[in-house]
């Protein structure tokens, strides 16, 4: 019994050796990383500078990638430096905004910081004139409007009572429509190619509608946004709003969704971007809650104007159901803005002032 206790001592006593042992040989990292983000931001007229510092060693083959909109690529500085110690510069103009992470990679050890990138445009805001105010009923909410070919499309949302109609903008008359089902709560929509593409809320499926006849041709799912708000197209891609900073391009021939840029000032993200219009090469976006529009860059993200339409609210016709401003509608032929709200009686044609 003694000579067993003497072998379980022993035995125990070289396990805690070998325990303690390795943690003090566990491989220390070839180098540390440091940068000149300050409180996790950068904006993107900076010059990210990243100091690799060597530990007690000589390094090689050093390497650098982003990971941005969930996809890695690499990246290079543009003063590549195979001295240790070194600062490594990137410029950051032709980096969509949002989350990132940077990867530095040598030999075996791989570094990461991340980091929000800021738009460094100060949002302006823009003035605008009242061109003409157009009366309708005060029954129609607003989810998505559109002119194509000069003629006005709507998509009315709440369940049960959902609808993608066509419109008379002179008076708000119904000239067309076609009703969803009533467990479907209508969306944003964009006309594209003669077609029609309307988005559901919580549903996560959108349907595609012939422009003439209203027959429905196909549908489709989107999985990775949250939910389906407001759309626009650049006359080749399509543009998906969830409800967060996100805004997801879609392929119009299969609608996937292969990409989304993020939503940022030079301070912060913006969410609840709700109705879309492409206009002139940019995103004009209702904000859910918000009276006005917001001009997005589309090829970073970044808001760079705002247009302040709390006024128009008081000029419509106060009862119980009135709610938000939600519906923009560029008419090229007349190169003027159509806006509105769910469950106003009027539309409101405006310019903005140069």
């Amino acid at each position: 019994m003694k000579l067993k206790k003497i072998f379980f001592t022993s035995g125990f006593c070289i396990f805690i050796f070998l325990l303690f042992s390795c943690g003090e040989n566990k491989q220390k990292p070839d180098f540390t990383v440091s940068s000149n983000i300050t409180n996790g931001k950068i904006q993107t007229d900076d010059t990210l500078t990243i100091r690799v510092n060597s530990i007690n060693k000589n390094l090689s083959g050093i390497s650098f990638e982003i990971k941005s909109n969930d996809k890695v690529r690499e990246i290079k500085p543009i003063n590549l430096n195979s001295e240790i110690n070194s600062d490594y510069k990137f410029l950051l103009n032709n980096i969509t905004l949002g989350k990132k992470e940077l990867f530095i990679k040598a030999e075996n050890t791989t570094e990461k910081i991340s980091f929000t990138l800021l738009n460094h445009i100060i949002p302006t805001v823009l003035e605008y004139e009242i061109l003409n105010v157009f009366e309708r009923p005060n029954n129609s909410y607003t989810q998505g409007l559109e002119f194509y070919n000069d003629t006005l499309y709507e998509s009315l949302g709440q369940y049960g009572k959902s609808k993608l109609v066509k419109v008379d903008y002179r008076n708000g008359n119904i000239l067309k429509e076609y009703k969803l089902r009533s467990n479907f709560f209508a969306e944003g929509i964009t006309v594209l190619n003669n077609k029609i593409y309307q988005l559901t809320w919580k549903e996560k499926i959108g349907f595609v509608y012939d422009v003439n006849t209203f027959d429905q041709i196909n549908s489709f799912e989107y999985n990775n946004s949250l939910e389906g708000w407001g759309i626009c197209n650049d006359g080749s891609k399509l543009y998906k709003s969830d409800g967060t900073e996100k805004i997801w391009l879609l392929d119009p021939n299969n609608q996937k969704e292969g990409g989304f840029i993020e939503i940022y000032t030079n301070k912060n993200k913006v969410v609840g971007l709700n109705e879309l219009e492409w206009v002139n090469g940019k995103i004009f976006a209702n904000r859910y809650l918000f009276d006005g529009i917001a001009i997005i860059n589309p090829d970073n993200g970044g808001i760079e104007a705002v247009i302040n339409l709390s006024s128009l609210k008081n000029m419509v016709t106060k009862h119980e159901k009135l709610d938000v401003i939600n519906g923009i509608a560029y008419n090229v032929k007349r190169n003027s803005i159509f806006v509105t709200g769910k469950m106003w009686d009027k539309i409101f044609e405006i310019r903005i002032k140069k």
